[in-house]
Order: structure tokens, then C-alpha cells, then sequence
């Protein structure tokens, strides 16, 4: 991605008259918002970023990928990635239940961010548990004293996101009380916390709330409607509202934002996958995303392809992308761009750096333990017969050796495991998110190493990376 310079001076970003890309989970990730971007959309709201997790991150400018990232410190993750393409267009979404931090996270991200959203919509039970969320709605007190220590906390633009209440009169104040705050607009899906998208959107209640407020108001819940680009504006004149913001529309097609009219799904794909692997995106969300472009296509030939597909170079070879993700990971490994497979918890990060650790050879023995650098991923594996630990356990009983023991270490949030086997050691030096995906991990460098799994096997199926 091209760099662009940090010193111009910044638009301060207006949500009248906008087509906006909708906070969606897993969906809104940085590929599919420069997609978003690419075919129209004027605003794109990532996905709902939970503050805590946030605020446990660290900012580091990526100059590889052309990125700033937001690293979890635990695990080494990335919680949210963005890129200077989107700074004028792209609103965080956040959801939180405490003013304070709330407004950390806020200055935290105000340079890289044009606006940012509050969560009071979502119905799902982590965020009402949570006190975030769609309970915000019946806390208009907590609601407002968010909204106001965020606007007093940056010079952003400040929004939320709600849904309609059962009742009119209800919905119509709760509108007043948060526009009170000195937000610069709010979005309004048209249904209750109960309904759900089969549910017709209350278009009539948008055109109330709309007529009513001085400030913008973002009209959400029409997708099901919205079957080409024109339709859009149909929605927003039923509704009276500001600006159409498109979630699902959006999700199963993005150039819906397209004034000429919609791409072919292939198209489509194509021009995400690219964005995916610019943006070095993991398989697994890059892999969700396309499914639900798929839909029912992936029952075809091409979709059952696409499903046993594990890696993003794996993914993109379906679509004929894939000297293309070769050609680009081989120019990010030579600029040092470090992926999943260099994950290490923050402390060992640093002492493996100083001490020029053998982390960075395939195969090596360290302290009298055989290591590769091999990652578990679960979604290669469709029965419990066909997993790691099961195949090394066959193994053993099938050679009259002891059962496998297990050693597992763990650092921050993330855990490392070394398996026994036939008084030899066996483990792997990727670090794994949980204890049973190391222990995994671990048998699968067993089996390699007891020639059960040769290298072009575990090459092919993602688990490690040929240089």
C-alpha cells in the first residue's frame, strides 16, 4: 500500500447526504472497507471493537504493509488495522459501558480514525452482559455520560448506534436525550432487540426521528429491501433520513455501493482477495468473508473447492490469485514482515531479538527438544480421529511405546507445548492461543519428525511455511 504523508491538514468528516458501510462483526475488517471505499461508500465503520481489548494494545506503524496496527500485548495479534487510504473516511466503532474508558481508547486512535461510534445496539448476550450494547438503550443516563466525556475527550466526531424501541414515544425521547449530548449524528437500525432480519424494518418510526432531529440521522435496517444501487435512495427517501448506512446489502455484495450498477460475484471476490493479501488478512477471516459473498454458492463445485481451502494462498488459487499471494508474501517475508508464525509473547519477543534466538530456522533442536515451526489449524482437520494427538496416541500403541506426556508452558496469553515420546522430546516453536491447540501443535512436529507427516504435506496445508 502507498504511504501518504501525515501532514495535511485533516477534513473534519460530515454525515449528511452519505452512503456508509455498517459496523458489521468479522466483516468490517480493513480489506472489505478499502473494497467499500473502492466502489462508493463515502463513510466505513469497522467492526465493534471492544474497548478493553483496545486498551490492552500498543500502536505500531507497519511500514511492510504500509499499516498502523493495534497489537494485542498478550497474544500479539492485531486488534484493529488501518491504513492513511481510509483516515478521512473510516469511524471506529467501540463497545464500551464506562465513560473513562471509553474516552482512553478515543485518544488513543484519534489520529488514525475520522470519527467514532458507541455501541447501542447490539443485541448479542456478551455485550448486554457486559452492560454494552443494546443495554445502553435502557440506561439513556450511562448512554449520555459516555457520549458527552468522549466528546469533551477529543476533537472527532462522536456517534451511536441504536435500535428502535416497541414503543414510539419511548424511541422519539431516547432520540432527543442522546442528540442532547452534542453528537454529530446517529445511526437508527429500524428494529427492536427482539426482531430479526426477516422482521420488516420500521421505515415509518426512521421518518419520525429523521423529521424530528437538527442532526444527521443514519437510516440502518434496509437490506433486505436493497437489491441494486437505486434501491438505496428509495430507502432513504421512505425514511427522510440524512444518509443510508448498508450492512447485509453490503456483506453478499459490496459494489452495491456502485452507481453503475452491481459486479459480478466474481468480480468481487477477486478484488477482496487482492485487498486480503495486501493487507497480509488472516485465512480465517478472509475465508468468513467470502463465504457469506458465496452464500448458497458454496454447495457448487467452485464453493465445496473454495471450503477445503485453509491458507489465503490456498483460498486465492481457487479464484486464479494465487501466484499473486506468492509473489506478495515473498516480497513481505524479505522486507521482515513478521507473521502468525513469528507470534511471540511481548517479554520472549524482546530477549529472542537481543539474543538472536534460532526461532527463525523451519526445523532446529533447542535443549534437547526437536522443533519446527508448525501451527495448529484446527479447521484442517473434519473428525477427531483425523487430529494430531489422536494419530501420535495410534502411533505409540501401534509401536509398543509408553503413551505421548505433555509439557506445556504458558507466557501472557498464549501457551507452547513440548511432547515426550520414546524418551525423545518433540514441540513447536509457534505459539498457539490456547493449551490443547499447543499440545497439537506439538504432536504434529512428532509425527513429522517419526515420518508419519513428511514436509510437502504440512507445507501444503498451511501448517508451515516453505521458504
Amino acid at each position: 500500500m502507498e504511504k501518504e504523508s501525515t501532514t495535511v491538514a485533516r477534513t473534519r468528516l460530515n454525515y449528511d447526504n452519505k452512503l456508509i458501510l455498517a459496523p458489521m462483526v468479522r466483516i468490517g475488517t480493513l480489506p472489505m472497507r478499502l473494497l467499500a471505499l473502492d466502489y462508493g461508500a463515502d463513510i466505513v465503520y469497522t467492526e465493534e471493537l471492544i474497548d478493553r481489548k483496545l486498551l490492552r494494545s500498543i500502536r505500531r506503524e507497519n511500514d511492510v504493509l504500509g499499516t498502523i496496527d493495534y497489537i494485542d500485548k498478550t497474544d500479539s495479534t492485531v486488534v484493529f488495522r488501518t491504513c492513511p487510504r481510509e483516515r478521512e473516511h473510516v469511524v471506529l466503532q467501540i463497545g464500551t459501558s464506562d465513560p473513562s474508558r471509553a474516552a482512553e481508547v478515543a485518544r488513543m486512535v484519534e489520529k488514525d480514525v475520522a470519527g467514532i461510534d458507541v455501541n447501542m445496539g447490539c443485541p448479542k448476550k456478551f455485550s448486554i452482559l457486559g452492560g454494552m450494547g443494546a443495554s445502553l438503550l435502557s440506561e439513556p443516563r450511562k448512554a449520555t455520560n459516555i457520549l458527552q466525556k468522549l466528546i469533551e475527550s477529543v476533537a472527532i466526531p462522536i456517534t451511536c448506534k441504536i435500535r428502535v424501541l416497541p414503543n414510539l414515544e419511548e424511541t422519539l425521547r431516547l432520540c432527543d436525550t442522546l442528540a442532547s449530548t452534542g453528537i454529530e449524528a446517529i445511526a437508527v437500525h429500524g428494529r427492536t432487540i427482539e426482531e430479526r432480519p426477516q422482521h420488516p424494518n420500521r421505515n415509518h418510526v426512521l421518518k419520525q426521528i429523521s423529521d424530528r432531529l437538527s442532526i444527521p440521522v443514519i437510516a440502518n435496517g434496509g437490506s433486505k429491501d436493497i437489491q441494486q444501487h437505486s434501491d438505496i435512495f428509495r430507502f432513504k427517501e421512505e425514511t427522510g433520513c440524512s444518509s443510508v448506512m448498508l450492512a447485509r446489502a453490503a456483506e453478499w455484495n459490496c459494489s452495491i455501493f456502485r452507481k453503475d450498477g452491481l459486479l459480478p460475484m466474481e468480480n468481487v471476490i477477486k478484488s477482496y482477495l487482492k485487498y486480503a493479501v495486501d493487507c497480509d488478512n488472516s485465512p480465517s477471516n478472509t475465508k468468513y468473508c467470502v463465504q457469506n459473498i458465496l452464500r448458497e454458492l458454496q454447495e457448487s463445485p467452485l464453493g465445496r473447492k473454495f471450503l477445503d481451502s485453509q491458507t489465503l494462498e490456498q483460498i486465492c488459487e481457487v479464484w486464479g490469485l494465487g501466484d499473486y499471494c506468492r509473489s506478495k508474501n515473498k516480497e513481505f517475508r524479505e522486507k521482515g514482515l513478521l507473521g502468525r508464525f513469528q507470534v511471540m509473547p511481548v517479554m520472549l519477543d524482546k530477549d529472542t531479538k537481543d539474543n538472536n534466538f534460532s526461532h527463525k530456522r523451519k526445523i532446529y533442536e533447542e535443549n534437547d527438544v526437536s522443533l519446527m515451526r508448525c501451527a495448529f489449524l484446527r479447521n484442517s482437520y473434519t473428525t477427531d480421529s483425523e487430529l494430531p494427538k489422536t494419530r501420535l496416541l495410534k502411533w505409540t500403541k501401534e509401536n509398543r511405546k509408553k503413551m505421548p506426556t505433555y509439557n506445556t508452558r504458558q507466557e501472557d496469553k498464549l501457551f507452547c507445548s513440548v511432547v515426550t515420546v520414546d524418551g525423545r522430546k518433540y514441540g513447536s516453536s509457534f505459539w498457539e492461543k490456547n493449551k490443547k491447540w499447543a499440545e497439537q501443535g506439538a504432536a504434529l512436529v512428532c509425527l513429522y519428525f517419526l515420518g508419519v507427516i513428511d514436509e510437502e504435506s504440512l507445507s501444503a496445508s498451511g501448517n508451515i511455511i516453505s521458504r
